[in-house]
């Protein structure tokens, strides 16, 4: 199943979080719904949202709350887009420029610090303690996992279980939340909840693993920004903690200039070192055995369309070009 395939078989849903998210993004403030619709409406593909909207519908839910909390995890992670926009100064996302390159540093800040504001507000209007607790405790993750992959920038001795670390609670912590929401608001059992916290923790993980081979080894047409970002920005990822370990002199001396100081200069010795030492292909193969972890949670869930769906949005991840 390709993603547009998931998108039309949750079409209605999807446009019931759309207007959730333009309700929350609402204020007598014009730069707010400006800046926040201008990053929202850029062409992400609401992964989040969509684990969320499936597995409810697998677990047979007809109400509508989750439509307003899967809106709150879009609010989340598109704040924490820009935060991250203006921390490491990027220009385009998706093809588009970034709303810091458009309005400069302050408006996204204080817009993304708005979308945290709406987002808690929504978590306490739904009522249910369980689901604060989990989507607060999620936006703590989410925030040590950015202060500690600030730590790991222009540090070439940052390990594999070190990098994991942040990706666990910088990416997967929301697909993670969706999840285990979806079952929630469905009224299942802590088996069920666990089987999608599960799923959601291991696919956001895989996610992020295709991310960062993507910023080696996409074409920059597809992958809507500069190749090399990581490279440029300090961040050790797997491709190039990889590439290291098993790297010869001259490799290891190029990636650790690169990463240390030198950054995107020395992109095509680093792809070079990548390419040989296999680094692309043993992060994809890393994330492929998270995505059969995340298939066999849904082991035991209903046999719906939907889990199918699941199932087959995890395969897209390890196979996307963007």
């Amino acid at each position: 199943m390709a993603i547009e395939d998931l998108q039309t078989l949750l079409a209605d849903d999807l446009a019931a979080v759309d207007r959730a998210i333009h309700e929350l993004l609402d204020s007598d403030i014009p730069l707010i719904p400006l800046v926040g619709n201008y990053v929202i409406d850029s062409g992400g593909k609401r992964m989040r949202p969509m684990v969320m909207l499936a597995a409810t519908r697998m677990f047979g839910y007809t109400g509508s709350r989750h439509h307003t909390l899967a809106a709150v995890i879009e609010f989340i992670h598109t704040a924490t887009l820009m935060h991250d926009d203006v921390v490491d100064d990027s220009q385009q996302r998706r093809t588009k420029p970034t709303a810091n390159a458009v309005w400069g540093a302050q408006a996204p800040v204080l817009v993304g610090d708005f979308l945290f504001a709406r987002s808690f507000e929504a978590m306490v209007a739904d009522g249910e303690m369980r689901v604060l607790d989990i989507l607060s405790r999620a936006t703590r993750d989410l925030a040590e996992g950015e202060v500690l992959q600030l730590a790991n920038v222009h540090d070439p001795d940052v390990d594999e279980a070190n990098y994991l670390r942040v990706v666990a609670a910088k990416t997967a912590v929301l697909f993670e939340a969706a999840g285990r929401l979806a079952a929630i608001v469905s009224g299942r059992g802590t088996d069920d909840e666990e089987r999608m916290a599960t799923y959601g923790h291991n696919l956001g993980v895989a996610f992020q693993l295709i991310d960062d081979c993507l910023d080696y080894s996409a074409t920059a047409e597809a992958w809507g920004k500069q190749l090399g970002n990581d490279l440029e920005e300090g961040k050790p990822t797997l491709p190039t903690i990889h590439a290291l370990a098993n790297a010869n002199k001259g490799e290891r001396d190029a990636i650790r200039r690169a990463l240390e100081e030198e950054g995107v200069a020395l992109l095509d010795p680093v792809r070079a070192a990548i390419e040989r030492t296999r680094a692309i292909e043993y992060t994809v193969e890393a994330a492929r055995e998270r995505v059969e972890r995340a298939k066999q949670a849904l082991t035991g869930l209903p046999d719906t369309a939907e889990r199918r769906a699941l199932a087959e949005v995890a395969d897209f991840v390890v196979s996307r070009e963007y």
